[in-house]
């Protein structure tokens, strides 16, 4: 893969989807050529998954269920749509990926984040984030800002306890601690211009420490 792949990721109202438009923007005014996407989702078959995964009647689906529905849309995405990127040299950035699936579902449902790794393992053949930024919030102002924010689409996580919200924000630390090189921490609980601002200056320094250069 001649690309880079650059994942967004943290807890509900975050706002990395935001930020996500501005990082897009600010690299292909450098000249870059960029892709953006998201998971799950990005291509048809994985939206149709998102929907099923996401919506709020779906409130009995079984954790490993839904941990292996999100590797199945993982995989899919990444067949049709990340993989042909990276391979043409586009930076590829999406809002979510494997950490998601370590925290929600492996953490936060406990099923554990070693067999979850290893599901994900088989789904994404070793390709991992060459850089991650987290944007951390704690959950109890990151749902504050769901709620008033009328636009955003409502899903099922949304329905969840403060409890388990808690353990996906612990589970994000862990990860933090775990793979330093790779996972940025960006504060997102400030005006989201300095959100962007601080994103854009982590991205920009990366890209330059590793000379990734226009293509």
């Amino acid at each position: 893969m001649n690309g880079y792949f650059i994942t967004l990721e943290g807890g509900e109202g975050a706002g990395k989807t935001t930020v996500l438009k501005s990082l897009r923007n600010e690299l292909q005014e450098k000249g870059f050529d960029v892709l953006t996407t998201r998971e799950p989702g990005g291509i048809d078959i994985a939206e149709k998954i998102r929907q099923i995964i996401l919506a709020t009647e779906h409130t009995t689906m079984d954790g490993r269920t839904e941990a292996l529905l999100y590797a199945a849309a993982r995989r899919q995405h990444l067949v049709e749509k990340v993989f042909p990127a990276l391979r043409k040299g586009k930076i590829v950035l999406c809002d979510r990926f494997i950490d998601s699936s370590l925290a929600y579902q492996g953490y936060a449902r406990e099923l554990g984040m070693d067999e979850v790794f290893s599901i994900n393992q088989f789904a994404i053949q070793d390709c991992m984030p060459d850089l991650t930024l987290f944007f951390d919030i704690t959950p109890k102002k990151g749902l504050k800002r769901i709620s008033s924010n009328k636009d955003r689409e409502r899903n099922r996580l949304d329905l969840e306890e403060m409890h388990f919200h808690e353990k996906v924000y612990e589970a994000y630390q862990l990860l933090v601690e775990k793979f330093p090189e790779r996972i940025k921490v960006i504060n997102a609980d400030q005006p989201l211009e300095r959100v962007e601002e601080d994103a854009i200056t982590t991205l920009t320094r990366d890209l330059k420490e590793k000379s990734i250069e226009l293509r």
